[in-house]
């Protein structure tokens, strides 16, 4: 039984509904089905940590957008769901509230009894942001949620790292990495972002030992010196060829240190001379390995000097900076100092300026798996939607370096590598190792060590489908059809599927990437917490419903650019839907039957909107297809607002108002119609199309599941379509001359149409008569209407007695008073404007203001004297 609509659309009572009734229609599942294609997607996990924001919301848009489309298709179109584990921040969240509630760190719980804290935690919390996008009408398939430490993805983890161990590609070495003194952790160079920050160029003064001389170097970190083992010169610079193996005295610590000549510094910069830091810099560090330099590392894991430090011991780094620089500056080592603006790299988490260190941690050897990887996307295997960025990401992995994967962290998938305390034998294995395999003791323990969360997110579109077993879903739903993703997590996340997928299935694990931008302010700022410009996506949902955000984050948008966020948006939007809610009404007022099939008598208002919808459902499929979601959207939108409800639906008050056949006819074409209009638009505003779709005649349990509309030729009226065209265009200009001239359409006249196409506007004489004001109509090959208001249209020219429209001398009378208030108000303007008194204190937006109302007024003033100079005419 069909659903009446009430009277408004209010999405508080209609969207909670719609959802829990495709729920138990269990609309979302997919299966593998022989007879169907798959389509699959896999959501990029938002943290078990997240709240929902608007980056989300329009993620997920764009996902739902593309999995409602190929669903109506027929498709088997997949959407899993699932979480992150998100380590650091996850960690980061328990820690404070352990802190809060209880004054306790995790050190009093210990390492066993904190995780289960973070698993309690994970059970309460995690999957807040999954409900979440319930409300935003996500269709994923819920029965498949998973989450990247769940047992199968776990385990998918464990074999990746054995596998990669031992093939080579995963080694432990001390080598530099990024830390974070604040997360406490390594970082890889993708968690690294790096902004210019001002900053001062520290020249330092170092003795020669044996001689008066001294070499002048210049760092940005003078804090580091406390571990220089050594100053290196170009080989080719023939300012210092003679002092290369010499020593000299590192300032305030007084070790010596070797002077030594390498290819890598730049003789051309500063002078020429560089300190070698090989524990502190990623260049030192080579230049060390190189020419055997000792290694001294003088912080510890909270960028606070350590005993290596000497004097300067315990300090936090900064603090030792300024100190040191005083010290120097006293025994007469600092030479000088430069302003200098420089790079900076900080944590991406917490934004902690981090330090490179030397440690040792566990790494993947990249050259071999980005090599595949490039290849993939070079090849066309994997597409970049828009393809532009395909070169960043292989700019990128062209010039990638090792992945550091370990990090300090106690939640996270821990390293499956096992250490004998007896004789140090290290075991990797993806079970637990309780023995020695090469001394037998039992006296075992495991690496401290988990892995970069984005590790497991790697393997995401296969883990989630059942590897590293052969399943029957990761033979039909592998490899995934389309990655939907933001353009700055390329590097963290994409490129690493890609050769992961490459890696470990033999296939890529999407074929193509579509890039959207960053939602920004309506000012085109980036949202956040410090300009407090965020706006919460469910506040917005509560405001106007989900379908008026999805549809404020849908329009205008374009692949891999950003785009603006404003509430005028999303009240134009709302105002959208309560345009189709009226119209959708107002064809059920009008409903004569249950029939869905159109009449077999069309007329050509008929095949005008078919053949409307038609291309419309061509141009829309197409551009989904080409992910250009915004355009496709605004062809819906075009149709059903300006030729649906501002044309069609007032054509056919024509017949539906004179009865019998010729409404029945009507009220068939409108339902067909609207059927087409609610699947098309129903992806980008999936609820109030659910809930009318119920309201009309309809085959079908839902329209979730409601077949696609697919072009036709049959409907293709080209012709009849030219005509109607014809037709409005010389009723739109009859409507835009009266509202120029203030003549309601409530005030018949005569219209005579002089035209080489008579049938054809002929046709349209009721259509003049319903919406132009026309009381009868004259159509001509030739003729001649004396004092006619005239009009010149596509094929046509138009003629209205002027003396049926206006009584002249009331219309003159009426325009001479509109012209001498706007000749009035005009020599105001121009007095005010030639004031230089006004123009020398009053403010710029002001003037501007009043330029413009000039401007305007003279253009009204143009307006009238043509009006009048009409009427002159009229004997």
């Amino acid at each position: 039984m069909r659903k009446e609509l009430e009277k408004t659309y209010d999405p508080v009572q209609v969207e909670d509904r719609i959802y829990d009734f495709w729920l138990k229609g269990n609309y979302f599942a997919a299966k593998a089905d022989p007879a169907k294609k798959p389509y699959t997607i896999v959501i990029p996990p938002p943290n078990v940590t997240g709240q929902l924001h608007m980056g989300h919301a329009l993620d997920e848009t764009m996902q739902d957008i593309l999995i409602r489309t190929r669903r109506m298709q027929g498709y088997a179109a997949l959407w899993v769901p699932g979480t992150d584990h998100a380590g650091i921040a996850t960690q980061i969240v328990v820690e404070a509230a352990l802190r809060n509630n209880e004054g306790k760190t995790r050190y009093d719980l210990g390492r066993e009894r904190f995780v289960r804290r973070v698993w309690d935690w994970k059970e309460l919390y995690g999957n807040r942001i999954l409900k979440q996008l319930r409300k935003l009408g996500s269709s994923c398939d819920w029965s498949r949620e998973r989450f990247t430490m769940d047992e199968g993805c776990s385990e998918a983890v464990k074999e990746v790292f054995v596998n990669l161990y031992n093939k080579g590609l995963i080694y432990r070495g001390n080598r530099i990495i990024n830390w974070c003194p604040r997360c406490t952790t390594a970082l890889s160079d993708a968690e690294v972002e790096y902004k210019e920050q001002p900053g001062h160029f520290w020249h330092i003064r170092y003795p020669i030992k044996g001689t008066s001389k001294s070499l002048v170097v210049a760092t940005t970190r003078p804090e580091t010196m406390l571990g220089d083992t050594a100053i290196a010169v170009n080989p080719n610079d023939e300012r210092y060829k003679s002092i290369v193996g010499k020593t000299a005295i590192l300032p305030l610590v007084g070790r010596e240190i070797p002077i030594i000549a390498d290819d890598y510094v730049d003789m051309d910069f500063g002078t020429g001379c560089v300190k070698i830091t090989p524990c502190h810099d990623p260049n030192d560090f080579e230049v060390g390995k190189r020419h055997g330099l000792e290694e001294i590392l003088i912080m510890d894991e909270n960028a606070c000097i350590n005993k290596n430090g000497g004097r300067y011991f315990g300090l936090d780094r900064y603090a030792a900076r300024k100190q040191i620089v005083a010290d120097l500056e006293k025994e007469g080592y600092l030479v000088k100092i430069e302003e200098h603006s420089h790079n900076v790299g900080e944590c991406y988490r917490c934004k902690t300026t981090v330090e490179p260190i030397a440690s040792r941690q566990w790494f993947v050897k990249m050259a071999p798996l980005a090599k595949p990887a490039i290849e993939a996307v070079e090849n066309g295997d994997v597409k970049f939607v828009p393809e532009r960025f395909s070169k960043i990401y292989i700019n990128w992995m062209n010039n990638i370096h090792d992945w550091c994967i370990s990090r300090q962290l106690w939640w996270g998938h821990r390293i499956p590598a096992y250490y004998c305390d007896d004789c140090g034998e290290m075991t990797v294995s993806k079970e637990t190792v309780n023995v020695c395999p090469k001394c037998g003791s039992n006296h075992m323990h495991q690496d401290e060590d988990v892995l970069d969360t984005w590790f497991s997110s790697a393997l995401w579109p296969f883990s989630t489908l059942g590897w590293p077993k052969k399943t029957a879903d990761l033979d039909y739903f592998y490899p995934t059809t389309t990655l939907v993703t933001a353009y700055d997590i390329i590097f963290f996340w994409v490129a690493r599927m890609i050769f992961s997928g490459l890696e470990h299935t033999g296939k890529p694990p999407f074929k193509t990437v579509f890039i959207h931008g960053l939602v920004r302010d309506a000012q085109g700022r980036k949202m956040s917490k410090s300009l407090g410009n965020g706006i919460d996506p469910l506040k917005v949902i509560e405001q106007y419903g989900a379908d008026a955000l999805r549809f404020a984050l849908a329009t205008n948008n374009s692949p891999g650019n950003d785009m603006r966020f404003s509430d005028e948006k999303v009240e134009a939007s709302r105002n959208f839907a309560n345009k189709l809610w009226n119209a959708a009404r107002f064809v059920l007022m009008n409903l004569h039957g249950e029939e869905t099939a159109l009449p077999a008598h069309l007329t050509l208002d008929d095949k005008w909107i078919l053949s409307k919808l038609n291309n419309v459902v061509a141009d829309v499929t197409a551009n989904i297809d080409k992910f250009e979601l915004g355009i496709a959207l605004d062809k819906v939108y075009s149709f059903i607002w300006d030729d649906f409800c501002d044309w069609y639906i007032e054509l056919a008050k024509i017949r539906l108002f004179a009865g019998g056949e010729q409404a029945e006819g009507a009220s068939r074409v409108l339902v067909y119609v609207l059927d087409k209009i609610l699947k098309l638009l129903h992806p980008f505003m999936p609820f109030i199309t659910e809930e009318i779709w119920q309201s009309i005649p309809h085959e079908g349990k839902a329209l979730v599941v409601a077949p696609y509309p697919e072009y036709s030729e049959a409907l293709n009226f080209a012709a009849d379509e030219e005509d109607m065209n014809l037709i409005m265009s010389a009723i739109k200009e009859i409507r835009a001359k009266r509202a120029a001239m203030n003549i309601p359409l409530s005030k018949k006249a005569a219209l005579f149409i002089e035209t080489d196409k008579p049938e054809t506007f002929a046709k349209g004489a009721e259509f003049f008569k319903r919406l132009a004001g026309v009381s009868e109509i004259e159509i001509e090959r030739e003729l001649s209407v004396a004092n006619a208001l005239t009009m010149v249209v596509p094929s046509a020219k138009l003629m209205i007695p002027m003396n049926e429209l206006v009584d002249p001398e009331k219309e003159r009378a009426r325009l001479n008073k509109e012209k001498a208030a706007a000749e009035n108000e005009i020599t105001r303007c121009e007095s005010r404007l030639n004031n230089e008194g006004f123009i020398s204190k009053a403010p710029a937006k002001l003037i501007e203001d009043e330029r413009k109302k000039l401007a305007s007024l003279k253009e009204m003033l143009d307006k009238i004297n043509d009006s009048l100079a009409k009427l002159g005419e009229i004997k």
